[in-house]
């Protein structure tokens, strides 16, 4: 099949271009400047240019597609999020994008789009398994509710006729995530603190698990599928097993009132409990993590960092 993917140079895109072009598939991406072009092609897959927010550049870009697929997100640093404008190009891909890049598809007579959303979306769920019946709660949070209308735009394509496909992802971590690299850094000075008891659980998917998955989703009917790894863990545990697997002090423990404070909005759902469930996305398209959890993926995580670490400093050696 021809493949359109808008976010092919971010995070989830990188991890997600080449697993789609070992499948068989053509693949083109959005890509701006030579340097992410260039990345692109070393992926196996084609830049094309695009203005995600001009219908006419869109519809040139996936003219001749078979599926569309949005992996548009822009997030700023950790230490950003508390603040409202660091989320809005992420809630206007969110919303506006996603409108833009179905109304285009509808257009071109694409027969699949598939829509990168987050799982906490989701009400906390205590102790209780999350599948993806569960009911969603954005709390008057613009940031979750745009997401949520991002939903809703593959759900109207399915209703066009086409197959929409939402992909609720947990948590991104890697070795090549500019967030993981900096939640390392906040970990080793001990300014990643657990607030609270943080029994709460935190779902969370390997990033190249996450591109993985994209790749399976191709030819899942339509639908909403939990993309998270097999193992929950609470927030505490999740901390904890990252200080460990760097060699870091565990992390200092603050009390629960400062959440808020130190992440704003943002704690009233970074906060609920997520214990998710795969087991959808799995049954249907045999799509399964590699990582089954953070207590594996945190120490490979490490490992891979120290390589990329020794390999640099044995380059300028030479």
């Amino acid at each position: 099949m021809k493949i359109f993917v808008a976010g092919g140079t971010g995070v989830l895109g990188r991890a997600s271009l080449a697993p789609l072009v070992q499948s068989g598939h053509r693949v083109l991406s959005t890509a701006r400047g030579k340097e992410k072009a260039e990345l692109v092609r070393r992926l196996g897959a084609e830049p094309v240019p695009c203005d995600l927010y001009d219908r006419g550049s869109v519809r040139r870009a996936m003219a001749g597609c078979d599926v569309v697929i949005r992996l548009t997100t822009k997030i700023g640093s950790l230490r950003t999020l508390r603040k409202p404008e660091a989320w809005a190009e992420t809630n206007r891909l969110r919303s506006e994008g996603a409108r833009i890049l179905v109304d285009a598809a509808i257009s071109e007579g694409v027969s699949a789009y598939i829509h990168e959303s987050i799982t906490f979306v989701y009400v906390d769920g205590g102790s209780g398994w999350l599948a993806e019946e569960t009911p969603l709660d954005d709390r008057g949070s613009a940031i979750l509710r745009a997401a949520i209308e991002g939903e809703q735009e593959a759900e109207r394509f399915t209703q066009s006729g086409g197959r929409g496909i939402v992909l609720r992802f947990a948590g991104f971590y890697g070795a090549d995530a500019p967030s993981t690299r900096e939640m390392i850094g906040m970990a080793q000075r001990r300014m990643l603190p657990q607030i609270g008891p943080a029994t709460n659980y935190f779902s969370s998917i390997c990033v190249r698990d996450a591109g993985r998955a994209v790749a399976a989703a191709v030819s899942a009917p339509a639908g909403t599928y939990n993309v998270c790894d097999n193992t929950p863990v609470t927030f505490a545990e999740h901390i904890r097993l990252l200080a460990a697997a760097i060699c870091a002090k565990p992390p200092v423990h603050l009390p629960g009132f400062l959440g808020k404070l130190m992440f704003g909005g943002v704690w009233g759902y970074f906060s609920r409990s997520q214990r998710v469930l795969n087991t959808k996305l799995r049954e249907t398209t045999g799509w399964q993590p590699w990582v089954k959890s953070v207590r594996e993926g945190w120490p490979l995580v490490a490992s891979e960092l120290r390589g990329k670490v020794a390999r640099a400093e044995s380059r300028q050696a030479a």
